[in-house]
């Protein structure tokens, strides 16, 4: 190899002039070479696409003269230039390539369909895409909700899609009006776990402050069983934290809204103590910022689950904790879990602070217990 970045923009070049080859067959070669030579090389990618493989690859997936084959591995590349910098997803964008994979969908085979729903996911979850491109057509969330029954992977990447893109009121109506409750809904019994957690994710952005949604859900049925209990169930110790936590937001967003009464058991004796659960020691940070977030959340209007929060599980003492946060070196033993944790021990003392606050909103004995702990 040579020195320095020549070779690389050398092979770069050789990959992307191959695109142009008036040999169909050498053509799909030659993107099924450039999808083997992307693969997690971040140089490699940034190379293709200031040479102009983007636009060439989208050609060629719009073109109706192309093989399927061509058209299916012009997406799993486009995915994986897309896996790369934020810098790659704003040229992605740049170049149309959402409205070229959305218009993709329309086409019937699955392997096709997956590849571009795949690469629409990975561009849509990166923080540089405006959402709203999902928005724009009117006609495409009807489309990809009809696509949610074609196999796991759909289900997999069309909800988390939606869970990525679901901003405002406005987008949750949209949803809403097009049947997401009753699409997703089946998904929280689905047998593969991404798509499960997918589906939940759904719902707790759907039922986020907003009372239609939330009044809504409370009346679904899944397999029979009231959406509420699934939710419940799904928040018992032996599930991963991850799925605990979001069924537990799904309860919180739904109570806040209106639409599950403070003094529901499965608020008082299943929500509550489950996010104060995820507020112990044992718990990673970004989950124990996330409980005591949630958990200042669903407290704040309420005395009632103030005063049950405040003798739960030594709350008030676990807090303490957050502000001592880290606590010292030898207890940490990995060098690299103690600066992730120091860059995050702010956010903790941040929702320590809230959960104080709400903690302590509307009642002088809490206050009094929470001033005697600071």
């Amino acid at each position: 190899i040579l020195e320095g970045g020549k070779e690389v923009t050398a092979t770069s070049r050789h990959y992307v002039d191959r695109l142009f080859d008036p040999d169909p067959q050498k053509v799909l070669q030659g993107v099924i070479d450039m999808k083997n030579a992307v693969i997690g090389n971040n140089k490699q990618k940034a190379n293709l696409i200031v040479l102009g493989a983007v636009p060439r690859l989208l050609y060629l997936l719009q073109q109706p003269t192309s093989s399927l084959e061509l058209r299916t591995e012009c997406a799993v590349v486009l995915g994986s230039l897309a896996m790369g910098t934020e810098n790659n997803i704003k040229s992605l964008v740049d170049c149309h390539i959402i409205p070229a994979l959305l218009q993709g969908l329309l086409c019937q085979d699955l392997k096709f369909i997956e590849a571009c729903l795949r690469c629409l996911r990975t561009v849509f979850i990166s923080p540089v895409t405006p959402v709203q491109l999902l928005f724009t057509d009117p006609t495409v969330i009807p489309h990809l909700m009809s696509l949610l029954s074609r196999s796991q992977r759909t289900q997999e990447y069309i909800t988390q899609i939606f869970s990525h893109c679901c901003k405002t009121p406005e987008h949750q109506m949209i949803l809403y009006n097009h049947g997401a409750i009753q699409n997703i809904a089946p998904l929280l019994m689905s047998p593969s776990y991404k798509v499960q957690m997918q589906a939940l994710k759904c719902f707790s952005v759907l039922a986020y402050e907003n009372t239609q949604v939330s009044m809504t859900l409370v009346n679904v049925l899944v397999d029979g069983e009231l959406l509420t209990q699934v939710f419940v169930k799904m928040m018992q110790r032996d599930r991963p934290i991850e799925m605990q936590l979001t069924a537990a937001k799904c309860l919180t967003y739904m109570c806040r809204a209106g639409a599950i009464r403070t003094d529901d058991t499965c608020i008082i004796m299943k929500t509550l103590p489950c996010l104060v659960r995820m507020c112990s020691k044992e718990r990673l940070l970004e989950e124990r910022v996330e409980g005591a977030e949630t958990l200042a959340y669903l407290m704040e209007p309420d005395v009632e689950l103030q005063r049950i929060a405040s003798i739960t599980d030594h709350l008030v003492a676990m807090l303490a904790d957050y502000f001592k946060y880290p606590s010292s070196v030898s207890a940490i033993a990995d060098i690299k879990r103690l600066d992730h944790d120091l860059k995050h021990a702010h956010e903790l003392r941040q929702a320590a602070f809230k959960l104080y606050a709400s903690l302590g909103a509307n009642d002088e004995d809490i206050r009094k217990k929470v001033r005697h702990r600071l």
